[in-house]
């Protein structure tokens, strides 16, 4: 089985749809916006830096949500959609899902920014597995703010792709992976990949990309 795996912000995406989704709350007045903005612009460096504390993130970032509920929540992420995330979605980021998709390979998305804020973008793109940091819910369903099992986030990403591998009768001898990633973050599951390709790679990434013959892509200007 050939799987193809995608990185979603600043891989498939041009922006940080994490980032994005606070920025919007804020300019919803959902959140204190000097604050808010302050505390997320931290975060987002933390992740940068490779330092960033998920679980810490992930309370803040579902908290303005959390406390308007779930149909509040629905028709905001509806708004974020229209406003934020369709006019990011590129030609040539389509186009490469399309093509992975066309040559009969497994696609999935496999991102740090929780399922609330992605599942919607990854059918978008039209892909039907995500794997995303899922959320705990409490007993009406809606969000808690707490990760429920291990985060999709560093070396989370290569459990994650374990735990999927197992539940489908399959190890990790029995797939050839393609993985796209712009993050040093994403390195664990780069490695484990045969094929890693760096797409729009920070600056780090960039450079071990070069020093190990790894596939540079630049799929946006």
């Amino acid at each position: 089985m050939n799987l193809a795996l995608f990185d979603l912000d600043n891989t498939l995406l041009p922006i940080d749809s994490d980032y994005a989704w606070g920025e919007f709350t804020n300019r919803l007045g959902w959140t204190d916006p000097i604050a808010f903005k302050a505390k997320n612009d931290q975060f987002y460096a933390d992740y940068q830096a490779g330092v960033l504390d998920i679980h810490d993130y992930v309370r803040f970032a579902t908290q303005a949500v959390k406390a308007r509920g779930a149909d509040a929540g629905a028709k905001a992420h509806a708004q974020f959609m229209q406003e934020v995330i369709l006019p990011h979605l590129k030609p040539q980021a389509l186009e490469l899902v399309r093509q992975h998709q066309a040559a009969g390979d497994h696609v999935m998305i496999v991102t740090a920014t929780n399922e609330f804020v992605t599942r919607p973008i990854a059918q978008a793109f039209g892909v039907q597995e995500l794997i995303a940091v899922e959320l705990a819910r409490d007993s009406r369903g809606w969000i808690t703010g707490e990760i429920l099992g291990t985060p999709s986030f560093k070396e989370g990403k290569v459990h994650r792709i374990s735990e999927w591998l197992s539940a489908h009768q399959k190890t990790w001898q029995d797939v050839q992976i393609t993985f796209y990633s712009d993050s040093i973050n994403d390195l664990p599951l780069l490695e484990r990949a045969q094929i890693p390709v760096a797409v729009n790679p920070d600056a780090r990434l960039r450079q071990l990309a070069t020093d190990r013959g790894w596939r540079i892509l630049q799929l946006f200007s």
